[in-house]
């Protein structure tokens, strides 16, 4: 179907593009029934939440760890010191915070449909990423890599402890039982998903360092 790999990639990358769009006007009419919108009537077959964040975010260590061996600038430190933050968010989400998760979390109300559809989107996205990262970025003619690298690794860094501390919060929270709680403190008096807030600052510290 795909004559070259650069034909694939451009096609990828155009794909989640298209595809964002439709996805932004499906989530003003529909709730995704999961967490705290999760109801049983709604959310058809389900499954443990820690076996599904580790099966929905697995391609991205697994698929980059095959792909990026592949790439023209596998030996090219600047590629390895690009693909560490991504990889090492990755480790958290797919590894640490299962695990955390599954200390506090007893019921199957992870729906399926959801873990699947996200997998294929972590297929796609860990594909662009590790092979960008590996194979075409040009990182002899790059003078401002390092200046781009600082400030969003900073970025990154940044949000990703905002992440993880938000995380901490609602497994807290969890672990009390009782049903939903609004959490409080912190960047909760602020913004009302500050686990979000954070992943949005981590990816923009990953744009501007790639």
């Amino acid at each position: 179907m795909f004559s070259s790999d650069e034909i694939l990639f451009n096609f990828i990358v155009f794909f989640i593009l298209v595809m964002a769009f439709p996805t932004f006007i499906l989530c003003q009419f529909f709730t995704s029934p999961y967490g705290k919108h999760y109801t049983s009537a709604y959310s058809g077959t389900t499954i443990s939440p820690p076996i599904a964040w580790a099966f929905l975010e697995s391609p991205t260590l697994c698929l980059t760890f095959l792909i990026f061996r592949l790439g023209e600038n596998y030996t090219n430190l600047l590629a390895f010191i690009l693909i560490s933050p991504y990889i090492f968010h990755y480790i958290n989400r797919t590894i640490i915070y299962p695990l955390r998760l599954r200390s506090r979390s007893t019921k199957n109300n992870f729906p399926l449909n959801i873990a699947v559809t996200t997998f294929i989107f972590n297929l796609l996205n860990a594909y662009i990423q590790s092979r960008w990262v590996s194979h075409y970025a040009n990182y002899e003619e790059d003078e401002s890599f390092w200046v781009r690298f600082g400030i969003g690794l900073g970025l990154f860094g940044s949000g990703m402890l905002v992440n993880i501390w938000a995380d901490g919060v609602l497994l807290g929270l969890k672990s009390q039982g009782g049903g939903y709680k609004i959490p409080r403190g912190g960047l909760f008096y602020y913004v009302s998903s500050p686990n979000y807030l954070g992943k949005r600052v981590e990816w923009l510290g990953g744009a501007l360092m790639t």
